[in-house]
């Protein structure tokens, strides 16, 4: 990753909120009291071995896109912003109800296996989303670009030429919409990049 120094410097922006490093090796970026006693604003989660990276790619029965792969194995095993405004998807490691379990991305598999939009190609991989009204994120192995597309379809709302180039717009961008206190400043205002 070419823009990782950039990427961390916007992931860091409510760092005067406080920063944690849970125990299973997430780093929680600004906490958030008045979502939950529990609640901070940014997870960064720790990367992914190879061998991880061979059980993902079997448990989905596709290789992972490049430029994604090394997202996962250098930088995180996902993102989680602004209390999942906006994620990326990885490998998640165990199933609890435990605070610290409950500190991991949401698992690749759910949108790549079993909840796969009936029109996607095959080229298409699935990387995260947002929690406004459920749009995904897609990378489309052919060309490696990022799309971003509906809920229930994969028509394409918005692309963006790199998987670094979608970060840095998609953490700009929402970081705008929440305040010094990591408060949203308007909930009614979508959240999503179309």
């Amino acid at each position: 990753m070419t823009r990782q120094k950039e990427i961390k410097k916007l992931l860091y922006v409510f760092e005067h909120l406080g920063v944690h490093h849970s125990e299973n090796g997430a780093i929680l970026i600004g906490r958030a009291p008045h979502i939950g006693s529990e609640a901070w604003l940014n997870n960064i989660y720790p990367v992914l071995t190879e061998n991880e990276i061979r059980i993902v790619e079997d448990a989905l029965k596709t290789d992972i896109p490049s430029e994604y792969k090394d997202f996962l194995l250098n930088f995180s095993n996902g993102l989680d912003v602004c209390v999942s405004t906006f994620y990326l998807d990885g490998l998640r490691k165990e199933l609890g109800r435990t605070i610290e379990s409950s500190r991991q991305p949401y698992s690749l598999e759910t949108s790549n296996v079993y909840e796969r939009l009936k029109d996607s190609e095959d080229e298409y991989f699935f990387i995260g989303g947002y929690n406004w009204d459920g749009s995904h994120l897609y990378i489309d192995k052919r060309t490696n670009m990022v799309h971003c597309c509906e809920r229930y379809n994969v028509a394409s709302k918005k692309q963006w030429a790199s998987l670094e180039d979608m970060i840095v717009s998609e953490l700009t961008r929402i970081n705008q919409l929440f305040n010094v206190k990591g408060e949203e400043i308007d909930e009614d205002f979508p959240s999503i990049p179309y």
